[in-house]
């Protein structure tokens, strides 16, 4: 047997059944009892919620299917429809603003201008019901039921698909990495300060919150770690996501080219012509032994395979270390020196 858990029909005050337009209609007297605004009884805010959410369902076709046939339990993850054997996957949970169900209702106008403002007493909710769901609106220019006629045109699923929440543009930070933390790969804490919705979806707080970022070895500069929906969050938006890209801190000893990295080796003039033995580091702290018997020329390098950055792709292989030469030619020369040399280098 279904467990309807609440009873939807019961809160809009109509039978299991109704047709689209008693839904609305009796959405529209509910809303208008319960309305904090016109009702000041400690119970207000909460029926006021209660009507928003039954008529969240039963408005919605797919929703109102679920929910007839397998009740509050199943709509919302706890029964067959929640993904449990004999009932599709499907998990609901009411996160509107039933204040801004009421306004997109409503056209975004007041109804309570018309509604409390004749006869000079007003008017109380329980008198607008009708058999005309739309009467107590007029049917004069501005469109069904008194809404725009921009809105009313598009009123088919319920009412409210002319109004729609967009997502903020994406919250970006830089996130500096060593050479070190990309070759080992690390974890990163980093903390932030968003804003969350009370719970009713209308004024909001303030949260720290600590997002793990974890840098996989071989990571290129500008890799993005996108954290979904971390943004600053308010009744009208879909909060921003939160996107770290990935820079490279300058390094006191190598530059980074690639999954390659590069050590300028500073030789003399000497070494240069003569030949030379350089002692190369390596990101792990070890040192590779470089040596060359050929005249060096600037900007001649050395590939050391394998002594590079993981591959971001293949991270038990690694790219290359190049021992690029910096030759340091002397100040100055005695002229014994210079006739020296003279005689030696071809001219």
């Amino acid at each position: 047997m279904v467990k309807m858990g609440k009873d939807y029909y019961s809160v809009l005050g109509i039978q299991k059944g109704a047709s689209e337009d008693e839904i609305k209609k009796a959405y529209r007297k509910q809303a208008l009892r319960y309305h904090p605004d016109k009702n000041k009884s400690p119970q207000a805010e909460e029926k006021f919620k209660e009507v928003a959410e039954a008529y969240d369902v039963l408005s919605d076709p797919k929703k109102k299917d679920i929910y007839d046939k397998y009740g509050e339990e199943g709509l919302k993850g706890g029964g067959p429809a929640g993904g449990g054997p004999g009932g599709p996957s499907f998990s609901y949970t009411f996160q509107g603003d039933p204040h801004a169900i009421f306004a997109e209702f409503f056209g975004g106008r007041s109804p309570f201008d018309q509604f409390f403002s004749r006869n000079g007493g007003g008017m109380d909710a329980e008198d607008m019901d009708t058999d005309d769901p739309f009467a107590r609106f007029g049917m004069g220019g501005g469109g069904m039921g008194g809404f725009p006629r921009s809105f009313s045109s598009g009123m088919g699923g319920g009412g409210r698909q002319m109004v729609e929440k967009h997502q903020d543009p994406p919250v970006i930070h830089d996130l500096g990495v060593t050479l070190e933390e990309v070759f080992s790969g690390c974890t990163k804490r980093m903390k932030i300060s968003h804003k969350r919705l009370n719970p009713d979806r209308r004024t909001s707080r303030t949260e720290d919150k600590i997002l793990e970022v974890e840098i996989k070895k071989g990571w290129k500069e500008g890799t993005k770690i996108t954290f979904p929906k971390e943004g600053d969050e308010t009744p009208t938006n879909i909060p921003a996501d939160i996107v770290f890209v990935v820079k490279d801190k300058p390094h006191p000893v190598f530059r980074r080219d690639g999954s390659d990295i590069v050590y300028p080796a500073k030789i003399s003039l000497r070494e240069a012509l003569c030949g030379c033995t350089v002692q190369a580091p390596t990101l792990d702290g070890r040192t590779v032994t470089v040596s060359t018997r050929d005249v060096v020329r600037p900007g001649m390098k050395r590939r050391i395979t394998g002594e590079g950055l993981p591959l971001p792709k293949r991270p038990d292989r690694r790219g290359d270390l190049l021992v690029e030469y910096e030759v340091v030619f002397p100040e100055r020369l005695s002229q014994s020196a210079k006739d020296t040399i003279a005689q030696v280098l071809p001219s």
